[in-house]
């Protein structure tokens, strides 16, 4: 039985680096017919479930993914790679020609721009012929924009026992859906992680006018579930009954690559509170674990 198990996303990060790329205003200029060269190269597996899972089994939790993999020559090296980061893969599911890859450029400050590319596919298809997958103690779903919240309901009906805790990432085509249709799906999580400007096309309502310290949680679909809110340097807050937390950043000594910072603090966070039942010390757990992701190299 595994402590948790993260449903979503895997793919193969291909890291590019160095002084060849010409950057202004917060922009990469890149010339039609040009040809650039990095100074640094690094390979890793990434997306959200990989992220998480890893962080998970970082940090103490027996973790496994369940995601799509490629029948391809990444393929070898994916699940080797989540092997050694002590992540179980017996429920990835393979797939001819599926690719999922990422080329993450990064600059000297550890900010990075990713170009993506996923073949498109139907992650549900073959989740239910996996009856183990309902021995999960819990679950995580990371974002999936391309499952509707009726598939994603379906899921983690299937998975979700009677001490199951289910926590939850949006995607933001999820936060844009119609209040009406979220009010059905927020009866299958327990806790909802997103962050800020997640939250603001979810209530819809511009980010500025948000005063994330005196908010007023005035959604009925989130009832008794906590809600986490993420919102970079400024910390992140939370939000249970009538209760409001608060936790700021922490900051490493140096930024080296901040690809994945969010899910390590979901991975952080997910960690103590399952072990403590705490909010705000697992909000601290996930600030400092996502402080240690952002100062290596690496999603997570």
């Amino acid at each position: 039985m595994y402590d948790l198990i993260c449903v979503g996303s895997i793919s193969v990060d291909l890291y590019f680096r160095g002084d060849n790329f010409t950057c202004d205003d917060k922009r990469y200029h890149l010339a039609l017919g040009g040809k650039y060269y990095a100074d640094f190269f690094f390979e890793d597996i990434g997306g959200g479930a990989v992220n998480v899972a890893v962080g998970a089994a970082k940090l103490g939790l027996k973790a496994a993914v369940f995601g799509k993999i490629g029948e391809n020559g990444f393929k070898e090296m994916i699940l080797k790679k989540l092997a050694d980061k002590a992540v179980a893969t017996r429920f990835c599911q393979v797939e001819d020609d599926y690719y999922k890859i990422s080329a993450i450029i990064l600059n000297k400050n550890g900010e990075r721009t990713i170009i993506h590319y996923e073949k498109p596919t139907h992650l549900i298809r073959q989740f239910f012929l996996h009856k183990e997958l309902k021995k999960a103690k819990n679950i995580y779903f990371s974002p999936l924009p391309h499952l509707s919240l009726k598939e994603k309901k379906r899921m983690i009906t299937y998975l979700k026992g009677d001490q199951t805790l289910t926590f939850v990432n949006f995607s933001a085509v999820d936060c844009r859906r119609p209040i009406s249709e979220l009010v059905d799906f927020f009866e299958a999580l327990d806790i909802l992680i997103i962050n800020a400007h997640e939250f603001s096309l979810m209530i819809k309502k511009p980010y500025e006018k948000i005063d994330f310290f005196n908010l007023k949680i005035n959604l009925p679909f989130l009832k008794e579930k906590i809600l986490v809110i993420t919102d970079g340097e400024k910390g992140s807050y939370g939000y249970y009954r009538d209760q409001f937390f608060y936790q700021e950043v922490i900051k490493p000594k140096k930024i080296v690559d901040t690809t994945g910072c969010g899910d390590a603090y979901t991975a952080g966070f997910i960690a103590q509170y399952l072990r403590t039942g705490n909010i705000p010390i697992s909000m601290q757990k996930g600030a400092e674990y996502s402080a240690k992701k952002i100062a290596r190299l690496g999603p997570n």
